[in-house]
């Protein structure tokens, strides 16, 4: 399941992981910091939700492109789809 687009990642997908990257880093800080561990818990918790809802959205952008493709090509999309959940299973 890969779209054929030159840029398949989309600035907003880019910018969710910037934003990840930040909360990483203050992660770091607290432990460099000394923080209380169930402070820490609570960011890398806010960082992994982070990280599912990026993978969701990645993979519903890529399926809908790959949709659109197929529905183009007169193609079934019946795989893409089935890929695309596998994808979304796998990443838990």
């Amino acid at each position: 399941m890969e779209p054929t687009e030159i840029d398949q990642y989309s600035q907003d997908m880019k910018n969710r992981l910037r934003r990840i990257e930040g909360q990483i880093r203050g992660v770091l800080k607290m432990m460099e910091e000394e923080k209380q561990c169930k402070d820490v818990i609570t960011q890398l918790s806010a960082a992994r939700s982070a990280i599912d809802r990026s993978i969701g959205y990645i993979v519903a952008k890529n399926l809908e492109t790959c949709i659109r493709e197929s529905n183009v090509n007169g193609e079934p999309t019946d795989e893409l789809i089935q890929q695309a959940v596998q994808m979304i299973v796998k990443s838990r």
